[in-house]
């Protein structure tokens, strides 16, 4: 199984750039403020692996400046192009199988990528490995086993089969190798990696109209094989789109639970 195996939404359907655009809308703003707090500056050199969308990678750019280093990496590059430029290094790479592109970075971060990981293992500690003593790590993935339905507040039939449709996306993601229940276990396994100071928080919109956007996005790229899987129908994703394009609806996504920590320092620094 490969990574693309296991993660569904395909960067060239026509629908993923809306994905990657209500997933910046929801997610970004918990993402640049753990980056903050991490203390990104001037001159870091940084590797966003997983990158899929632009929005993060520029973020980074702007914060480390001309003397500072993106390393962007994805298997699928192609919605990267615009950002390839210093001081930004635009590389395809498969971070559950190859060897990180480069060692000493000053911050490693993930979003939304290991869950779909087939040897999320090896992909962690690629990415331990590639930060220099004292470099930051943060890793933020989703965990839908922890609060799994796509409306909470299950009160009428709209709802009823939003959460069927969901039900569906989440046995056909677990049939292609995704851990549904990853996001919980990051702070162990950073504590673990030998990472310290490790913390983690969540973050869960429950409803927005990017939750609504992003849900439209995700079920129009994988139709055919829930279809195919019998898992729904397509007279049943029509109700369920047209539901959501009411505007009617509160849809809620998975909790994306964000961990970092440090990596130790050379002996005879501080840890």
């Amino acid at each position: 199984m490969t990574y693309t195996d296991g993660h569904l939404p395909a960067h060239r359907q026509p629908e993923a750039a809306d994905g990657f655009d209500a997933t910046a809308a929801l997610f970004d703003p918990t993402t640049f403020r753990h980056l903050e707090a991490l203390g990104i500056g001037p001159g870091w050199r940084c590797w966003e692996v997983g990158a899929g969308g632009t929005s993060v990678v520029s973020w980074l750019a702007k914060k480390v400046g001309p003397t500072g280093r993106v390393v962007a990496t994805d298997i699928d590059v192609s919605r990267l192009a615009p950002v390839a430029r210093p001081p930004v290094q635009v590389r395809p790479h498969d971070v559950g199988v190859e060897e990180p592109p480069g060692e000493g970075f000053d911050l490693v971060h993930a979003r939304l990528v290991l869950v779909h990981v087939p040897d999320r293992a090896k992909a962690l500690r690629s990415m331990v490995r590639a930060l220099r003593p004292g470099g930051r790590l943060l890793v933020e993935d989703a965990d839908p086993t922890l609060q799994p339905l796509s409306c909470p507040d299950e009160h009428g039939p709209e709802q009823q089969l939003a959460n069927r449709v969901r039900h569906g996306l989440r046995r056909l993601l677990a049939h292609r190798g995704a851990d549904l229940a990853y996001g919980r276990t990051l702070p162990r396994l950073l504590r673990q990696a030998g990472l310290r100071r490790v913390e983690a928080d969540a973050y869960f919109p429950i409803t927005s109209p990017a939750c609504a956007a992003l849900e439209a996005a995700t079920i129009r790229q994988v139709r055919d094989q829930l279809v195919t899987a019998g898992l729904v129908t397509d007279q049943e994703i029509d109700r369920h789109l047209g539901n959501v394009g009411s505007g009617s609806m509160d849809l809620a996504t998975a909790p994306m639970i964000s961990a970092w920590g440090r990596k130790a320092e050379s002996r005879g620094h501080a840890g």
